[in-house]
């Protein structure tokens, strides 16, 4: 882990995938910038499965989240090279939705008008076609569609690897402003820039209305190669995934629920992901079962990502909900730029702020310039 600077231009909350990338991002234009958190990497981003996924992640009505996460998807080569390619596992061998029974089908081809609505290089199969890219598909599945610019990375992987290169202060921050935060062991950090990354816990912080979402998952483990590319299922109408890594990991994801802070694992909701992602690839049931876990996504009510400054000067980084693996170096980026005064590499107005109220009255240090921050 870096060193951490007595006083750093920028405080970042949160050390989950969002906070780590923003912070290396700094670091590297020359930012001086610590992160707080109290156990970093071990939210969201220890849960997630890691697609990169623009494609398979497009929803009616939501152009704005597509635009940003195909930007996001674009910025990913140059985020995991800086990393590492080999090291964070990053692969690009594309993505395929399969549809289980005619109800499914009907859902599928439904995202497939929408995929070419939108321009999106999408190919639709027939069920011989869908085998042919991966073998291990149940028989009897009615079709699916191929994304060849849907990918995947291992996000325990990312984090260890900006933990290497990111100084973080292990304590819960209890209260924020634009240059200043508390921490839980009575500490007061100044700085010039406060930005909150913190995920699921931003709207503790904020005021804005982010929930906790929570996911559970599993992790399975067979043979290097069990798996070709990573597969999304629709099954009786509910959503699985299976994202195999190269050492023969494969993570089964995720259920959604309203249930505030439980970070619950229960019989219930492995027993639904077991049951979907074996009726989609039997042969799964076989390998071993070696992890079950839960994280919680931060969601924001319209389901798009907060980024932006904030009326009391600080910098939002939140909201991410499904995507947070995807949009990290995006976000990055931008987090980035507004700390800078640059423009940001995105159109940033969709995901302002200012589309709730984030005024909680005056700010520690908002009329302070930045200065002392490399521009």
């Amino acid at each position: 882990m870096a060193d951490v600077p007595a006083r750093p231009d920028v405080i970042i909350v949160g050390g989950g995938i969002i906070g780590l990338s923003a912070a290396w991002q700094l670091r590297q234009e020359g930012v001086e910038v610590v992160v707080l958190d109290p156990a970093p990497g071990t939210g969201a981003t220890h849960a997630a499965a890691g697609m990169l996924a623009p494609i398979h992640e497009a929803y009616w009505g939501e152009s704005h989240i597509l635009r940003l996460n195909l930007a996001a998807s674009q910025a990913w080569p140059a985020f995991a090279d800086s990393l590492g390619v080999d090291a964070v596992d990053y692969r690009r061998n594309g993505m395929l939705m399969a549809a289980y029974d005619a109800d499914d089908k009907a859902l599928l081809d439904n995202l497939g008008d929408l995929h070419e609505q939108e321009g999106l290089p999408v190919e639709r199969l027939r069920s011989r076609e869908c085998r042919g890219r991966e073998p291990l598909l149940a028989p009897g599945v009615r079709g699916g569609v191929y994304s060849p610019l849907d990918h995947q990375v291992n996000p325990r992987r990312v984090v260890a690897e900006l933990l290497n290169r990111v100084p973080a202060i292990p304590v819960t921050a209890t209260e924020v402003a634009r240059s200043q935060v508390v921490a839980d062991d009575g500490r007061v950090m100044a700085c010039q820039q406060v930005v909150v990354a913190a995920g699921a816990w931003s709207g503790r912080l904020l005021g804005v209305p982010i929930r906790p979402i929570k996911g559970q998952i599993l992790r399975l483990s067979g043979p290097e190669g069990l798996m070709g590319m990573p597969v999304r299922g629709v099954v009786r109408g509910s959503s699985v995934y299976a994202v195999p890594r190269s050492d023969g990991e494969i993570v089964v994801g995720a259920t959604q629920e309203e249930q505030g802070f439980d970070t619950r694992v229960t019989a219930g909701g492995i027993y639904e992901l077991l049951r979907d992602v074996l009726a989609l690839l039997p042969g799964l049931s076989e390998i071993d079962l070696v992890e079950t876990w839960a994280g919680l996504r931060p969601g924001a009510p319209d389901n798009a990502p907060i980024i932006g400054t904030g009326d009391d000067g600080i910098v939002y980084a939140t909201g991410h909900y499904r995507n947070g693996i995807l949009t990290a170096p995006i976000t990055a980026a931008a987090v980035s730029a507004l700390v800078q005064g640059r423009k940001p590499p995105v159109d940033l107005a969709p995901f302002s702020p200012s589309r709730f109220h984030t005024d909680r009255g005056p700010s520690t240090g908002a009329e302070q310039p930045l200065s002392g921050v490399p521009g």
